[in-house]
């Protein structure tokens, strides 16, 4: 069957690979409608904006009338927690998190853009009688999800490529709920050579995120965060001197109350942001006990891909907690601690107050570090972060509430109620099992970089036209299901007919 491809693809690099991909496919796929900026058919993130961006084709929603095509996602069982998954994406480029944002106020809004979005996706879709919907990442900017839940109800087949950390490999799969699932057990690969107790050295993460020390004042970058603030969104406020001091000096108060290598302001300023550090300031200094029996829970960072699109209803990480709660053995704490990296999405005075609620719960100082907690508890647990495959390296259990990557991997448990903490405390993790299911997952993965930020770990003598030519031929391959993919078997093949797993 001919394969007739919708692909979002954003961005020179990704660009590249398709017009690659088209290059070397011949009659076998034909591109039918590509989601990027300008010089796409449509420009993708102006959706998510709500921005008037033409792209080769005009406006995304230009000249579309209600058709119903939407009706197969509306009328799934999903459909509830798709809707939430699209919102919280949504809600990512709210006036309360970006200068420059889209205008939807309420539920109503946002309900009303879904809508709209999915029935003009569907009709997409249907009119170009698209068969292969491909991602180069894993949906996560709210048009992407939608356009992959769209596909999905359409009985469309997908193909989501999504990076490792691991240098030059990405994996596959053609639903997110497949990532990081697979029998080790039907894999047969040399093992991935790891020092028990080793952690592995992510380029994203800064040494100095787990150290305390001297505290800091207020930035130059700010002071031009807080007067982008006020000239963008409050211009009124700045004919209030009174309010423009008192706000300098709570912001102060803030630097002062941090360490020095943080700049809370350093990309944004909103008086969310204040709320939201100020109450963090009053919880970031829990004594910890490393002779108590806990449960260490490193927050993750958000809006992130880890839990807005692999974390499922755990995206909303207190429930994680409260979830830990209801089965925690007599005794016990729950140890939580915040990412240094975090702003006010997602931490309003209510997460704050919901975390209080949990008795068992305490919240250490977010530069306490890391790999001393998870050293001393009984196991990690987490929605999807690298904190659970730096926790089972030396031989501490993790569990995980999302998608997480390592999830089929020794010392691994996947959330689910009722679980024996105590029992999953008391495993012993085989090191040389590790290794060799770790081999095993790696040996599923493939060659090249998909995503530029990556470039930071690709070997030395890395070539980006042989990469671009790779990362084609991969998809090519994938997509006419001529080779299986890392996770969930082979794209067109039922799952029970292949033996990828």
């Amino acid at each position: 069957m001919k394969i007739n491809l919708m692909c979002d693809a954003r961005g020179e690099g990704r660009t590249q690979f398709l017009d690659r991909l088209m290059e070397i496919a011949g009659d076998d796929i034909d591109l039918r409608l590509h989601m990027g900026h300008s010089d796409a058919d449509w420009h993708a993130p102006a959706i998510s904006q709500m921005k008037n961006r033409k792209g080769k084709r005009g406006y995304f929603m230009g000249n579309q009338k209600q058709t119903g095509a939407n009706m197969a996602l509306i009328a799934s069982p999903e459909y509830g927690q798709m809707l939430e998954t699209a919102v919280d994406q949504m809600h990512r480029k709210a006036s309360a998190y970006r200068y420059r944002s889209h205008n939807l106020q309420n539920v109503q809004d946002y309900l009303d853009y879904y809508h709209i979005l999915s029935d003009i996706f569907a009709q997409r879709m249907i009119e170009h009688e698209i068969t292969h919907v491909l991602f180069f990442n894993m949906p996560h900017l709210a048009y992407d999800m939608i356009m992959y839940q769209v596909a999905k109800s359409l009985g469309l087949q997908t193909l989501i490529l999504c990076q490792t950390i691991f240098p030059s490999q990405y994996f596959s799969m053609q639903r997110i709920e497949d990532y990081g699932r697979f029998d080790p057990a039907t894999v047969d690969a040399p093992p991935h050579p790891i020092e028990k107790g080793s952690i592995q050295k992510l380029f994203y993460m800064d040494d100095r995120w787990q150290q305390g020390g001297e505290t800091g004042r207020i930035t130059v970058r700010g002071l031009y965060e807080f007067l982008s603030f006020l000239v963008l969104k409050q211009p009124s406020r700045l004919l209030q001197p009174r309010w423009i001091v008192q706000t300098l000096k709570r912001m102060s108060a803030i630097y002062g109350s941090l360490p020095a290598w943080r700049d809370p302001f350093a990309k944004f300023f909103h008086e969310n942001e204040l709320a939201y550090l100020e109450h963090l300031a009053e919880y970031d200094a829990g004594q910890v006990d490393f002779e108590q029996n806990y449960i260490y829970v490193p927050l993750h960072n958000q809006p992130e891909m880890s839990t807005s699109t692999l974390g499922g209803k755990f995206r909303d990480q207190v429930l994680l907690i409260e979830a830990l709660a209801a089965d925690l053995p007599e005794g016990w704490r729950i140890y939580v601690k915040e990412n240094p990296r975090q702003g006010a999405y997602a931490r309003g005075p209510m997460f704050f107050h919901r975390l209080s609620r949990i008795p068992a719960v305490t919240f250490v100082a977010s530069y306490t570090d890391t790999a001393t907690l998870s050293d001393h508890a009984q196991f990690v647990a987490s929605v999807t972060g690298t904190a659970g495959w730096e926790a089972i390296r030396k031989g501490v259990p993790a569990m995980v509430f999302g998608a997480a990557w390592y999830g089929s991997l020794p010392g691994v448990y996947r959330y689910e109620p009722g679980l024996d903490f105590e029992a999953i405390a008391a495993t012993e993790i085989d090191h040389e099992k590790l290794q060799k299911d770790a081999g095993g997952l790696l040996s599923r993965a493939h060659r090249g970089v998909i995503e530029k930020v990556y470039l930071n770990i690709a070997p030395d003598d890395f070539d980006p036209a042989q990469n671009r030519d790779d990362v084609a031929r991969t998809i090519q391959r994938l997509l006419l299901g001529q080779q299986p993919l890392s996770f969930g078997g082979t794209l067109g093949v039922p799952e029970d007919q292949t033996a990828a797993g």
